[in-house]
C-alpha cells in the first residue's frame, strides 16, 4: 500500500529530529514507500466545496540540520490528491484549531484524517476525562471564584491551570492559605472568558508524570517525565526530564476503561497522563513521547501507528458519528 500523506503541521524546519513525534512519524511513513507533503494550518482553504492546502512535498532524513528536502510548493485538493491527512500542529486549542477541524472534517469518509478531527474538536484534553471521574484526581472547572476558593478550602493544596493551555503553560501549584489564589484568578480572568481547572494536588507528582502511549485504544507502553526540583510541572517543556518506565496494573485498568471510546472515536495516537495512578488528561491533539519511548524500550509507535492505520484504510474502518451509530458519551 503506498499512501499520499498530508501533513499539517507547525514549520518542519525548526523540530527537534530526535524528539518530535511528527518527525519520527513521517521517518517510518518514508520508509514504507509513502508520499509525504507538509503545509501549516495558516495554508488550509476551503472554497467552492473544495479543501484545498498549498503544500509542498517532502523527503525526510535523520540528518541535524538538513533533515528535510522540499520540493515545489503546489495546491493539493485534500480530497483527490490525498489519502491521509495528519493533523499534527500543536495546540493551544484555540479557535484557529477548532476552525481546521471543522474544515478537515468535511474530507470524511473521503480521505482519512488522523486523529479524527471531528472527534479532536468535541474532545477537549481537560474535559475529556471528566467523563471517568473514579479515574482522575478531584477536578473542578469554573469561573467561580467563591466555588474555586471552597474547593481549596476543601482539598487543602490545588492545581490551577488554563483549561486549554499545553505544554505546562500556565500551571500553577497553590497549597493550603496561599494568599496568591485572588491575584491568580484576577490575571486568568482578564485576559481569558474561559474558565480556569482545579485539581487537587498530586504528591507523587515530585517522582514523575507518566505519559502512556496509546494506540487505536491499547496501550504500547510508557515514559516516566521527572519534574526539576522545586518545579510540579513534569512537561519536558518547562524542563523536565524524561526517563524509562513500564505500564502497571494502574495504567492498565485506565487504557481498558478508555480504550474502546478512543478507538471508536478514531484516536490512533493519544497519549495520557498519569500521577500517582490518577489520569489528569487525554492528549489527543498532537501527543508526543513516541522517540523518548523508543530510545527507552525499543517500542517503535510509529510502527504500531501506521500499522493501525494502514489496516483501517485497507478496511475502510472510519470512526464512528453521532448521526450514524451510538456513541460513548
Amino acid at each position: 500500500m503506498s499512501l499520499r500523506v498530508a501533513v499539517q503541521m507547525d514549520p518542519l524546519e525548526s523540530v527537534d529530529i530526535e524528539a518530535d513525534t511528527t518527525f519520527a512519524l513521517m521517518m517510518e511513513a518514508q520508509e514504507r514507500g509513502h508520499q509525504l507533503f507538509v503545509y501549516g494550518p495558516e495554508a488550509l482553504t476551503w472554497g467552492a466545496g473544495e479543501i484545498r492546502a498549498r503544500a509542498r512535498p517532502v523527503e525526510v532524513k535523520r540528518e541535524k540540520g538538513n533533515h528535510a528536502a522540499f520540493g515545489a510548493d503546489t495546491t493539493l485538493d485534500l480530497r483527490e490528491d490525498a489519502d491521509i491527512v495528519l493533523m499534527r500542529q500543536d495546540p493551544p486549542f484555540d479557535m484557529s484549531y477548532i476552525t481546521a477541524a471543522h474544515i478537515l472534517e468535511m474530507l470524511h469518509p473521503d480521505t482519512f484524517v488522523v486523529n479524527d478531527p471531528f472527534w479532536v474538536r468535541s474532545s477537549p484534553e481537560k474535559i475529556l476525562p471528566l467523563d471517568y471521574p473514579d479515574l482522575m484526581p478531584e477536578t473542578l472547572i469554573s469561573r467561580d471564584v467563591r466555588e474555586i476558593r471552597q474547593f481549596r478550602d476543601r482539598l487543602g493544596d490545588i492545581i490551577v491551570k488554563p483549561l486549554y493551555g499545553n505544554g505546562g503553560a500556565g500551571v500553577f501549584a497553590l497549597k493550603q492559605g496561599d494568599s496568591n489564589l485572588s491575584s491568580l484568578l484576577e490575571m486568568f480572568f482578564q485576559i481569558s472568558r474561559e474558565p480556569v481547572i482545579a485539581q487537587a494536588f498530586l504528591p507523587d507528582v515530585s517522582k514523575g508524570d507518566k505519559r502512556v502511549i496509546i494506540i487505536d485504544g491499547e496501550p504500547i507502553g510508557a515514559i516516566n517525565r521527572v519534574p526539576q526540583k522545586g518545579e510540579a510541572r513534569s512537561n519536558m517543556h518547562v524542563g523536565g526530564k524524561a526517563e524509562p518506565d513500564e505500564l502497571d496494573a494502574e495504567d492498565r485498568h485506565i487504557c481498558a476503561a478508555i480504550g474502546p471510546m478512543l478507538k471508536k472515536r478514531g484516536f490512533i495516537l493519544v497519549g495520557i497522563d498519569v500521577i500517582g495512578g490518577k489520569m489528569t488528561e487525554i492528549n489527543v491533539t498532537s501527543p508526543t513521547g513516541i522517540q523518548e519511548l523508543k530510545r527507552f524500550s525499543g517500542i517503535d509507535t510509529a510502527v504500531a501507528f501506521w500499522d493501525a492505520v494502514e489496516r483501517r484504510i485497507a478496511m475502510k474502518d472510519w470512526p464512528l458519528r453521532p448521526d450514524t451509530e451510538a456513541t460513548p458519551r
